[in-house]
């Protein structure tokens, strides 16, 4: 048996059924991991959703930003935007299952066995490890809620940059989204940055990617996550921090990655057909 974390799909139907070969996924024995941003920029949104839903518990699926700007367009919050490829699921007989089916996975998975943590984007610095499986909790219910459309309408914005437990209404919940599905820089006093996108090195001095500002000790687990494509374009994640990172930019130019978490193997096939300049 083997569990595989997958970086971001964003509807590369074609590219995930082809890294599932490579890796010599076994559907009978290993459990799939999806590291959020199944939906949106590739051709086959539909098709990825339809795959993973229908995988029942032998998948643990996190959300990421892309997913919630299908569900919040799937309730008439956001407005289609030119670059969204996902009208096939909005258009599908099953697609507003599927939706509520997206709608009902969770912030963070913790597999205690493993001591190990998967999440979109990260964990900011301010939080523990408890902290973020509470705050994880805390954004599910409100996402999986009757009126989960106020959520909705209340979680866009760049403010509040800075965690308080004072934090109440849509301010907290809007915080705790950023800091799940969003960010990848912090200030070093903890405030969050989300003005650049680019791989670490020349940005001002006082921003430091959230990882670098977390405790490995006082973590003690593997944090796993994706969302930050242009992460390792100049060179790998290094594999001492207590982190690793999945999105090898696939749509984007890169790859798709699974890592074998028994053994910290890689596994990765590359992008097919059109390709997306890489974000900046």
């Amino acid at each position: 048996m083997a569990t595989y974390a997958i970086g971001d799909v964003q509807g590369c139907y074609r590219v995930l059924r082809s890294l599932l070969r490579e890796c010599g996924y076994d559907p009978c024995r290993d459990t799939l991991w999806f590291a959020g941003d199944l939906v949106n920029r590739g051709p086959a949104s539909l098709d990825v959703l339809r795959f993973v839903a229908d995988l029942g518990d032998r998948a643990h699926t996190v959300l990421g930003n892309h997913d919630l700007h299908l569900i919040a367009s799937a309730r008439g919050i956001r407005r289609i935007r030119a670059r969204d490829t996902f009208r096939d699921v909005l258009e599908a007989p099953d697609g507003e299952r599927l939706v509520d089916w997206l709608r009902h996975r969770s912030m963070i998975h913790r597999d205690p066995e493993r001591r190990c943590i998967m999440v979109h984007a990260g964990i900011v610095p301010a939080w523990t490890i408890d902290d973020a499986l509470v705050h994880g909790t805390e954004l599910s219910r409100a996402l999986r809620a009757p009126d989960h459309a106020r959520l909705l309408s209340g979680m866009y914005g760049n403010e509040p940059d800075a965690w308080h437990d004072s934090l109440a209404g849509l301010d907290r919940l809007r915080f705790i989204t950023n800091a799940f599905t969003r960010m990848r820089y912090c200030h070093r006093n903890g405030r969050l940055d989300f003005s650049e996108t680019g791989p670490p090195g020349p940005q001002d001095s006082s921003l430091a990617p959230w990882f670098t500002l977390r405790d490995a000790a006082a973590d003690g687990v593997r944090i796993v996550f994706g969302h930050w494509a242009t992460l390792q374009v100049e060179g790998p994640l290094s594999r001492d921090l207590h982190v690793r990172h999945v999105d090898t930019g696939c749509v984007w130019g890169g790859s798709l990655t699974a890592l074998r978490l028994e053994d910290d193997r890689e596994f990765s096939v590359g992008c097919e057909g059109a390709t997306l300049p890489m974000p900046r």
